[in-house]
């Protein structure tokens, strides 16, 4: 191994799974070996079962759907307006001036300690859901994707403005396109952090979703129920960042040059 070489595709596969197999085998040995309590943790094949029997006769695919939904509604508002607004403060100083104080502000108060006020506001329905997952996305994506355009580098800019171009051309056609593999990087980040607050979104006044099914799976004691969710959260995960990082080198193959 050498700082920053590169892994080749097979060999980075192999680490990867090489890692859940160890995962697994500890996992077994702890459960399976008695060195702790089924009531505590459920061991593997139990944590199976009991997911088999949650997606054939309690609709457990039902509450996948339902979380995905909200994780992709709450995302998507939260993008849709944070792009515009983070080009803005990136391209122009003013904006950022304007802008920057509040939403650094924003940015550290926790998603969670709103989910009173928005259930007073928006009830216990889908938009409270949708709105925890929107305030726990806007403001990060908002600083973010100002900063990367910020960091267009000047002598692009220089250029651009030699050849004539206009301000707004100039956005349209060096700080966006420049920015563009860095932002989409930021969604697929920030895409994660929504996932979390899906979770805390549906322990309090849900009737469906995986956290509540967790939430109910708690009352029973149920850990094999409970770590079924879990996974099946970040097997979710796993896969949409995958489709992410495909989508991304389709999109901008260049970027990945000197990687």
């Amino acid at each position: 191994m050498k700082p920053l070489k590169p892994v080749e595709p097979a060999l980075r596969v192999a680490l990867g799974v090489g890692f859940f197999v160890v995962f697994v085998g500890v996992w077994s040995i702890a459960t399976f070996g008695g060195f702790v309590q089924k009531t505590f943790l459920a061991d593997p094949v139990t944590m199976l079962r009991s997911g088999v029997t949650l997606l054939t006769q309690y609709g457990f695919g039902y509450d996948i759907g339902m979380t995905v939904w909200r994780v992709l509604g709450g995302f998507v508002i939260a993008a849709v307006l944070a792009l515009p607004l983070g080009v803005c403060m990136g391209a122009y100083k003013p904006v950022e001036a304007f802008f920057e104080p509040f939403v650094s502000f924003a940015r550290y108060l926790p998603a969670s300690a709103f989910i009173p006020l928005l259930i007073l506001w928006a009830g216990i329905g889908e938009a409270q859901k949708l709105a925890v997952i929107f305030i726990g996305s806007f403001f990060s994506l908002v600083l973010m994707i100002s900063v990367t355009v910020g960091n267009t580098r000047r002598d692009l800019v220089e250029a651009a403005y030699t050849l004539g171009v206009s301000d707004r051309s100039l956005i349209r056609r060096v700080l966006i396109p420049g920015a563009a593999p860095e932002i989409a990087e930021i969604l697929r980040m920030v895409l994660g952090w929504a996932w979390t607050y899906v979770i805390v979104a549906e322990l309090i006044g849900a009737s469906s979703g995986i956290g509540h099914m967790i939430t109910d799976s708690q009352a029973l004691l149920a850990t094999d129920q409970i770590i079924f969710g879990i996974i099946v959260i970040g097997l979710i995960g796993l896969i949409s960042d995958f489709a992410f990082k495909w989508f991304n080198l389709r999109l901008f193959p260049w970027a990945q040059l000197g990687r």
